[in-house]
């Protein structure tokens, strides 16, 4: 994830990246159960997804934290 992608992900809203998380786990349910019934082409985007969604985790704890 670029750095621009991660400012641009800072001024969204609390609502927003709670669907962006969302749809960022089902994404990786999905791509999980593809790789264990065959092996994805590339299994680093697994680990990508994964990145993706710990940024969305903090940036959330942080919007809430601010809330408070």
């Amino acid at each position: 994830m670029k750095v621009t992608a991660k400012e641009t992900l800072k001024k969204k809203s609390l609502e927003d990246l709670k669907k962006l998380l969302k749809d960022k786990q089902e994404k990786m349910f999905n791509l999980k159960f593809k790789h264990n019934a065959t092996p994805i082409g590339n299994p680093l985007e697994i680990k990508a997804l994964r990145r993706e969604i710990a940024l969305l985790n903090t940036l959330i704890s942080q919007k809430q934290g601010e809330g408070k």
